[in-house]
């Protein structure tokens, strides 16, 4: 009878076996890690950046705050998605009709203090605004938004209403506001908003404004929007704090030709636009201010 095999063998691997010996595989599981490490194919960014919320819903009012300590320099241009390019504003209201609350639409431009379908597609056409391919869809822009103190720190400068070209006037009860353009600094489009706003009093906005320090905000609302009843909006407010000299210490009021450069006449003249703004210094009441 043939002695039975040693159990405790250290001839694991023979040379005439099926299998490498443990060191070879030890060596191809070390490359295959580095190799798997240091290869990450390129994949697009699925998800939304940190700093906002994922999706705008059409929950009224829901805030989002936020602070950074510096202005950015740039704001991403809003994407555009092709099938969302209108080639006219009835092009535009035929897409909408079947995507807003029944009637809504026909109350654009005809309830007071609204704007019309012109407005919207001047608005789309320049990238001030982008529209999601929803039902309904939701309108996204964003905002500059400036505090302007007077010398004292305690008052900030509000639009309390605007005239509009259609003889309607719109409540407004905020700081200067203005839509920013794709790609637009922060900084270019806060001076870029006193010039075209408050240009008839503050003929230099380039040598006139002082932004506070530290005092860039961020914050995201979300609610349905005023000038376009039956669309949700979501708008990003970048917000700072701003000195303004020569302005008057009572109220006063602007004036603004708001589409008087846009190449497109025949559709601009149809547009609802801002022809007066008026504006008040109140106490400042951070808590109930944009």
């Amino acid at each position: 009878m043939s002695p039975l095999p040693n159990p405790i063998s250290t001839n694991f691997c023979p040379s005439n076996s099926a299998f490498p010996p443990p060191d070879l595989i030890l060596a191809s599981l070390s490359l295959l890690f580095l190799f798997s490490s240091s290869f990450k194919p390129h994949l697009p960014n699925l998800k939304t950046p940190s700093h906002l919320p994922s999706s705008c819903s059409q929950t009224p009012r829901r805030l989002f705050f936020l602070k950074s300590p510096s202005l950015p320099t740039k704001i991403t241009a809003m994407s555009k998605n092709p099938a969302l390019q209108f080639s006219s504003p009835q092009s535009l209201s035929d897409w909408l009709k079947p995507r807003l609350p029944y009637d809504s639409l026909s109350s654009w431009g005809v309830r007071s203090g609204t704007k019309n379908i012109h407005n919207l597609w001047l608005e789309l056409s320049e990238g001030e605004t982008s529209l999601s391919d929803d039902s309904p869809p939701i309108r996204t822009v964003h905002v500059a938004t400036i505090r302007i103190r007077d010398a004292s720190g305690r008052r900030i400068l509000i639009e309390s209403h605007q005239e509009l070209s259609d003889g309607s006037v719109r409540p407004r009860l905020r700081p200067l506001s203005e839509k920013m353009k794709p790609g637009e600094a922060v900084d270019d489009a806060i001076h870029r908003a006193i010039r075209e706003e408050l240009g008839s009093v503050v003929p230099d906005a380039s040598s006139s404004v002082r932004i506070v320090p530290g005092s860039y905000k961020q914050k995201v609302e979300e609610r349905p929007s005023a000038s376009y009843p039956g669309l949700p909006a979501c708008y990003i407010l970048h917000s700072v704090d701003a000195w303004v000299d020569g302005l008057p210490d009572g109220e006063f009021c602007t004036e603004e030709e708001e589409y008087g450069n846009f190449g497109e006449a025949e559709f601009a003249e149809k547009a609802v636009s801002v022809r007066r703004h008026f504006w008040k210094w109140a106490d400042d009441n951070s808590d109930g201010l944009v």
